[in-house]
């Protein structure tokens, strides 16, 4: 059993897609996208959500290349998810996120959600389908 919820994170370069679980650690839901400013308010950003929605435990993505070899993109979301780590004192865990972003974009396009309207939520959508495969495979 958790004892608080799991905080699952789509990073970007421009915004960071932002989802939790549920008490029970069975489903996953969108919460927000942050739109990146600088690290010491995207930082700002997320401890406003841990503290109100009770989070223990942060599950990013990481951006594989399609090899499986860590790349340049996963290179600056490990520092920033060691930075988290630092200065929120809090764990983050990684999970494999090659093909996330396809995923839902695929849900947003068979959803007949507009082109306008997918940009807004992609990364939030994202961040719900890193956490709920993460929380398939825990089964807490």
């Amino acid at each position: 059993m958790l004892t608080g919820r799991i905080m699952g994170l789509d990073i970007g370069n421009n915004t960071i897609g932002v989802a939790v679980s549920d008490m029970l650690g069975i489903t996953a839901q969108g919460v927000t996208t942050i739109h990146r400013k600088s690290k010491k308010k995207d930082l700002e950003e997320l401890k406003k959500i841990i503290d109100e929605q009770n989070v223990n435990l942060i599950v990013s993505g990481l951006p594989k290349n399609m090899n499986g070899t860590i790349g340049p993109q996963a290179e600056l979301v490990k520092k920033f998810c060691e930075l988290i780590e630092y200065e929120l004192k809090i764990k983050v865990e990684f999970w494999d996120e090659r093909l996330t972003t396809v995923s839902a974009q695929r849900v947003l396009i068979d959803g007949d959600i507009s082109r306008k309207n997918r940009k807004k939520v992609i990364d939030k959508l994202a961040a719900v389908i890193i956490l709920q495969n993460y929380l398939d495979y825990k089964k807490f």
